[in-house]
């Protein structure tokens, strides 16, 4: 979030101002021989250590983490904008997604990866052709055929389904597979 950012950018001019407020003090008490120059020379050491050190790496610290939060939050505004993509159009292709999001096929397909490994996309990738589909896991359930060529599905691991005839890996979230070898829904909607 910026609001870490701007925190950090706060406390490195608190850091920076109170430095040099301490060490014009401090210049002022030696040029009215109110201070010796080692005894301000020790002051601006203890006032670096003591206040300005500390300010200045919690100020750093701040930027490093906000600067990393909105680069989440970036990621996580473009697998939910890919989702809602191809959740209301049904059938996207990786160079439209790349187009709308901004960013490379490559990442597109890491978008993709993504969301399965979090269980939010349920539906079809075309590797090869490069095409995401979206279908209701229970029509897969019940019809076992590719969206994208109409052949017979094939389990190929929990909650995986593969075409041998196109290559086509179907995703379904929430699913567990039963001792007979079928897939069954295991409470909500896909």
């Amino acid at each position: 979030m910026k609001s870490g950012r701007v925190m950090g950018m706060f406390l490195l001019g608190v850091a920076v101002l109170g430095w040099l407020l301490a060490a014009a003090f401090l210049g002022v008490q030696v040029v009215t021989r109110e201070v010796t120059l080692p005894g301000a020379l020790l002051g601006v050491f203890l006032v670096t250590l003591c206040f300005a050190v500390p300010v200045t790496g919690a100020g750093i610290f701040l930027v490093v983490r906000g600067k990393a939060e909105e680069q989440a939050f970036a990621r996580a505004r473009q697998e939910r904008e890919l989702l809602n993509m191809v959740l209301t159009q049904g059938k996207v292709s990786f160079s439209e997604a790349a187009i709308a999001l901004n960013v490379s096929r490559d990442e597109v397909a890491a978008l993709v990866r993504s969301l399965v490994g979090k269980q939010l996309f349920s539906g079809a990738v075309h590797w090869e052709k490069g095409w995401l589909y979206s279908r209701e896991a229970a029509a897969l359930y019940t019809e076992r055929r590719c969206p994208n060529c109409g052949g017979e599905l094939e389990i190929a691991g929990k909650g995986i389904l593969v075409c041998p005839w196109c290559g086509a890996e179907i995703f379904l979230h929430r699913a567990q597979e039963t001792t007979e070898g079928e897939f069954k829904d295991s409470g909500g909607s896909p």
